[in-house]
């Protein structure tokens, strides 16, 4: 169970350092609406289609040992955006009917999943996946099925061809080795906006030794160090861990800023040993996976580490209702998922811009909707940004890495007097589309 729980720290550092890999073409108008009029009648026209219905799939791990939320709360998005589609006569006269599977977290049941839903449930696409060991994408690759939008957890979406990840992608994705020669790449421009508006200069970087966490921080602190930084790293023995020890050099060593390359056990740990050594911080970063309605209940008894506790994502921040595509969201979740309300997370969102993403592709197609219809939309050189919910982005792919990047970000803070004094998180930038950085572009290995 140790050891299984640690491999959630290489899924969280490539879900991180994806999110901040994504092209930006603003030269380029994201499309609305159809590309296609449906000028015939509806036919059978390929697997998982038929005259009045699409068959799409989802995996998730609903029963996963790192917990129930932990990888599943893009399912409810998705669920939301395809009732509220449906409700409304569906995608060009044909209704979604969404399959789930859960793989409780386990590369093998994944495997089972996508042999089920391929095989036996004959779906047409994939949507609002989220997997912890994602064994089965080779399969789904291997059929031709696209999986749209979903969270890359692992490499597969910088490896397959077949295989969309909700952040865009300019990787080759050619089923060989992911990314370039085994190599992924992520901007700095995370560490840039907290220099520029928070003024830090001293990061702490803690992790385990262990090594995925080892191989995930130092991306973290070479990213540091090309943003002018001086790095404090600090190895926690994961099976005799001593949190005090490293926050007490923290503190000493004049640190205002700290990431962390833990599961959510370990962060909270940390942030329980900052409370009661004293140790106060401009920033304290999470992954976008935190950005919850329940951290701020997770971490009640860590104030200090709580209330400077910042998030980026290259997401729509999900209580910024003043967009019409959030308050549509907000809205679709509350009637067709209210059990939801309180549970809300940017995965929730990001599984609802899943479903968004598949449902123009197949709208694209008019009446003669196929696989390759879908794929054309996916792969077009315009950006997609899911009517505002998403920084633009596409899977136009490069030849080569580029040097720097322009890569756009959304922050929010955890703030306790938000809603009401319930706590929630505040988008602490003017426009995330506007809040974009030319920064280094830097590999780590995908593996």
């Amino acid at each position: 169970m140790r050891a299984r729980l640690l491999v959630i720290i290489a899924a969280l550092s490539a879900l991180v350092l994806s999110a901040c890999g994504s092209r930006v073409d603003e030269s380029s108008a994201p499309p609305s609406g159809p590309t296609q009029a449906n000028t015939g009648a509806n036919t059978a026209s390929d697997t998982g289609v038929t005259t009045n219905d699409v068959k799409v799939g989802v995996i998730v791990g609903l029963t996963s040992p790192l917990g129930s939320e932990t990888f599943s709360t893009s399912l409810y998005g998705a669920k939301a955006y395809f009732d509220a589609l449906n409700a409304a006569g569906g995608v060009n006269g044909r209704k979604v009917t969404l399959v789930q599977c859960d793989d409780h977290g386990s590369g093998p049941d994944n495997t089972a999943c996508a042999r089920k839903l391929v095989d036996d449930e004959k779906v047409f696409a994939l949507a609002g996946v989220s997997a912890f060991d994602y064994a089965g994408a080779q399969y789904l690759n291997s059929k031709g099925v696209p999986d749209v939008g979903g969270q890359p957890t692992s490499s597969a979406y910088d490896q397959y061809p077949h295989l969309y990840s909700i952040y865009g992608s300019y990787y080759p994705r050619d089923g060989r080795q992911p990314g370039y020669d085994g190599n992924l790449y992520a901007g700095t421009e995370n560490y840039r906006w907290l220099k520029e508006n928070l003024s830090t200069r001293v990061a702490g970087v803690v992790y385990y030794n262990v090594a995925p966490s080892q191989r995930y921080a130092q991306s973290v602190a070479d990213g540091l160090r090309r943003e002018g930084y001086t790095v404090v790293e600090k190895e926690i023995n994961y099976f005799a861990p001593n949190f005090d020890a490293a926050v007490l050099d923290l503190k000493a060593r004049g640190v205002d800023v700290i990431f962390d390359a833990m599961e959510d056990n370990g962060n909270l740990a940390l942030c329980k040993s900052m409370q009661a050594q004293g140790l106060t911080v401009k920033a304290k970063m999470t992954t976008s996976q935190g950005w919850t309605d329940t951290f701020g209940q997770a971490f009640a008894d860590t104030p200090n580490c709580r209330d400077a506790t910042y998030a980026t994502s290259s997401t729509r921040n999900y209580n910024d209702t003043n967009y019409p595509a959030v308050a549509r969201f907000r809205a679709d979740m509350a009637k067709y998922q209210p059990a939801r309300e309180g549970k809300l997370s940017i995965w929730t969102l990001e599984g609802y811009a899943s479903a968004q993403w598949l449902t123009d592709a197949i709208r694209s197609c008019g009446a003669n909707v196929t696989r390759v219809c879908v794929e054309q939309f996916l792969n077009r050189p315009q950006d997609y940004d899911g009517d505002g919910l998403l920084t633009p982005r596409n899977f136009t792919k490069l030849a080569t890495p580029p040097e720097t990047d322009r890569n756009c970000i959304n922050v929010a803070r955890w703030e306790i007097s938000a809603n009401g004094g319930k706590g929630g998180w505040v988008t602490q930038v003017r426009d995330m589309n506007t809040n974009c950085f030319t920064v280094p572009n830097l590999p780590y290995p995908a593996e």
